[in-house]
């Protein structure tokens, strides 16, 4: 499930009330959806529950005379909901305990729309403005300024320095944000923010993923958030920064398995790459001029091919020379070690220390020689 709520919204405002939480035999409990249409059109309000299971049903919402609705509905757990005014404008909104107020335009997509009453939406409403001041906030704003003068002047030295004083801004605003996120309960907030690959960093968060799995397992233990939650904290820690990496066994062009193990002592670098990949074979030079540089120093590279076809897998190696260790089940995403190591796209590359523990992820081009004069030397 990826991050899809709608979180341009205004008036943020905690509305809990009592009488919205009647307990039922079922566990469940009512709550009431209310709000205005400012320009009601001829068609249909409903609202439905977003479910990848599709046995979500489809509930009618009438609109009064003076433009206003108030929707009683029935919970047994927190859940993703769609409303749709008129096939006009669409709305995702998530439902837990407290009653909500959804105000919007009715005629427009991109209409007005406000929320109040969710601490769900407040939580994603608090996090896009935490993002938001470290991106575009006074102090950005005036690096800004700096780095144009510094270009126009010609001034490489001073353009590298604000560029570095910008991305530590912005990696402040991420670790206010990590914080906050390790103090929310479980919620389709916490959930939903963690869905985002460009909001946390996974491989140096590992503690968040690892804490907020915990929490819904406690809180909400037969909820199908909780699964895919600790689902994908599990893949997350297979490659994490810090973590011994899984072991490839796989057949070499000759044939013979070659394990991953067997270069425990030097800092390797697993590259996941193929033939038919366009960005693989253009970061091959890159990785070829690394492994040159670096090899008397104690630096291989285990080069892991997707491919299909031997002989174009054997093509590439010759083409690129590409002359250090290569193996491959040519099963595409099926390998053994794509599995392993939960390859969705390549090229995909992991550094290891020489006890075979994950230092680094995905170097590219001079980033990967600048991390292995760090740990190698000049």
């Amino acid at each position: 499930m990826i991050l899809w709520i709608n979180v341009l919204l205004t008036g943020f405002l905690f509305n809990c009330s009592p009488a919205a939480k009647e307990e039922a035999k079922d566990g469940g409990w009512d709550i009431v959806l209310s709000g205005k249409v400012g320009f009601p059109q001829q068609g249909e309000i409903y609202i439905q529950e977003i479910r990848q299971d599709g046995n979500a049903k489809r509930d009618t919402i009438k609109l009064r005379k003076d433009y206003s609705f108030a929707k009683r509905l029935h919970l047994t757990e927190a859940g993703f909901y769609n409303v749709n005014f008129y096939n006009r404008q669409s709305i995702n909104i998530m439902l837990y305990k407290s009653n909500v107020e959804l105000n919007v335009d009715g005629n427009n997509p991109q209409g007005f729309v406000q929320i109040k009453g969710s601490p769900d939406h407040d939580l994603i409403s608090q996090v896009q403005m935490m993002m938001n001041q470290s991106q575009n906030g006074p102090e950005m704003m005036a690096l800004q300024a700096e780095f144009e003068k510094a270009v126009a002047a010609n001034d490489n030295q001073k353009v590298a320095m604000l560029q570095n004083k910008a991305m530590s801004l912005v990696e402040k605003g991420k670790t206010q944000l990590v914080a906050l996120l390790k103090q929310q309960p479980a919620s389709l907030a916490l959930f939903n923010l963690l869905q985002d690959p460009n909001l946390v960093d996974k491989d140096n968060n590992l503690d968040l993923f690892v804490q907020s799995a915990e929490k819904f397992k406690k809180d909400w233990p037969t909820s199908p958030f909780t699964k895919e939650l600790v689902s994908m904290t599990e893949k997350i820690k297979v490659t994490a920064v810090g973590q011994l990496a899984p072991e490839i066994a796989l057949p070499n062009p000759s044939g013979q398995i070659v394990k991953l193990s067997s270069l425990r002592g030097k800092y390797v670098l697993i590259d996941f790459w193929a033939k038919w990949c366009g960005p693989c074979r253009k970061e091959n030079p890159n990785v070829v001029r690394a492994y040159h540089r670096f090899k008397s120093k104690g630096f291989e590279v285990f080069g892991v091919s997707l491919d299909r076809n031997k002989q174009d897998w054997m093509q590439a190696i010759q083409e690129d020379g590409l002359v250090w260790t290569q193996v491959s089940d040519l099963q595409y995403f099926n390998s053994q070690a794509a599995r392993d190591y939960n390859i969705q796209a390549i090229p995909f590359s992991i550094l290891l220390d020489k006890d075979g523990k994950i230092i680094a992820k995905n170097l590219r081009g001079a980033a990967l020689e600048r991390k292995l004069e760090e740990v190698l030397g000049k």
